[in-house]
């Protein structure tokens, strides 16, 4: 008989900071179907936005064992 992994996947909103080994990640907006984020690395001066769909953002998040940080109120996109 198989065990299955019971990991669940993480709730994702905006605002949130996941932190991992190397960087972290900022999620900027939530989308119906993409999530708008900055991954930020170690030593980065700039950092662009990215989108991604949120499935892929969450198992991305299982995958590389992140952190929640804190839940930031959502900033503003000019």
């Amino acid at each position: 008989m198989k065990q299955r992994n019971q990991s669940t996947s993480p709730e994702i909103a905006a605002g949130q900071v996941w932190a991992m080994a190397d960087s972290t990640i900022e999620v900027r907006l939530i989308g119906k179907t993409l999530a708008h984020y900055k991954l930020i690395k170690t030593g980065a001066v700039r950092v662009p936005v990215s989108l991604i769909n949120k499935g892929a953002l969450q198992q991305f998040l299982l995958k590389n064992k992140a952190v929640m940080v804190q839940q930031l109120a959502p900033k503003p996109v000019s």
